[in-house]
């Protein structure tokens, strides 16, 4: 298999130095910390990177911090039996917080390439893979099922979970989007999900807007176009459609308010991407 076909995708390389970031320039207290995704990657010069010019980056480097701290407290705060990582990429959670990661079954699901290539480097930087922390291998692009090979892992679809995923939905057309979100409703009683979705350009700001569709049209020319974007209403009339008792949403704002109100930095995300957290 090529190198290239193994390697970690451009994204979640790109998150994982913006979380190294967040920690190098920006000023205590931080938001998240977590330099090891940084050092699985092993970039040499990275800093030097275009998107990781200081100014270029502050606003993308605030989402990404700002979604991954809001996902670790929920877990804590939740305590589930089991927490599910959709398109885990470099995510560095168990290695991070061994003492949580003991206490509850933790399922990375990936690309097999990326995922393999992930172990070997903790392996070889010396990270820990704690007996509770399983790699799920999907080849989404052969049609195979997440769900199934989940349960191969040893998922237990009638404990309590927490099922995560972050900068996905966009990609994937409104009927996966409610197709995932039906199979994750099927879930034991008191389960969560809480996954990332893009508001639509008519909600957002004329700067706002004029960014995205900068970002959309990189996208498109990448191969990756957005295929979704939701209203708030719309997000949440889906959750329900697909099974989910409760569900709320949770903007950009609120996040601010948070964890970056308090700080003197002028840190912020966009308003353009936001959270829906739904029950079981």
């Amino acid at each position: 298999m090529e190198a290239k076909k193994i390697a970690p995708e451009h994204t979640a390389v790109r998150v994982a130095l913006w979380r190294a970031l967040h920690v190098e320039i920006d000023p205590s207290p931080h938001v998240l910390i977590d330099e090891l995704g940084a050092k699985l990657v092993a970039e040499k010069d990275w800093r030097g990177r275009p998107d990781m010019n200081p100014d270029f980056s502050k606003s993308m480097r605030a989402s990404v911090v700002g979604r991954a701290r809001f996902i670790e407290d929920l877990v804590q705060e939740q305590a589930p039996a089991q927490y599910v990582i959709l398109g885990a990429g470099l995510d560095t959670f168990a290695q991070r917080w061994p003492e949580v990661a003991s206490r509850l079954q933790i399922f990375e699901v990936d690309q097999p390439g990326p995922q393999a290539w992930k172990q070997k480097r903790l392996a070889e930087i010396g990270l820990a893979t704690p007996e509770t922390l399983h790699f799920v291998p999907v080849n989404f692009e052969t049609g195979q099922s997440w769900w199934e090979q989940l349960k191969v892992a040893g998922f237990n679809p009638k404990k309590s979970s927490v099922i995560v995923s972050t900068g996905v939905s966009m990609y994937l057309t409104k009927e996966a989007n409610l197709s995932l979100l039906q199979q994750v409703a099927k879930l034991a009683a008191g389960s969560t999900f809480a996954m990332t979705f893009m508001l639509s350009l008519d909600l957002l700001g004329s700067e706002e807007r004029s960014i995205m569709e900068f970002v959309m049209k990189k996208a498109k020319e990448s191969g990756t176009p957005f295929l979704s974007l939701f209203s708030p209403a719309e997000m949440q009339s889906m959750s329900s459609e697909a099974g989910f008792t409760k569900s709320r949403y949770v903007s950009a704002g609120d996040l601010y308010q948070k964890y970056f109100a308090h700080r003197s930095d002028g840190l912020n995300a966009g308003s353009a991407e936001g959270f829906l957290v739904a029950q079981t």
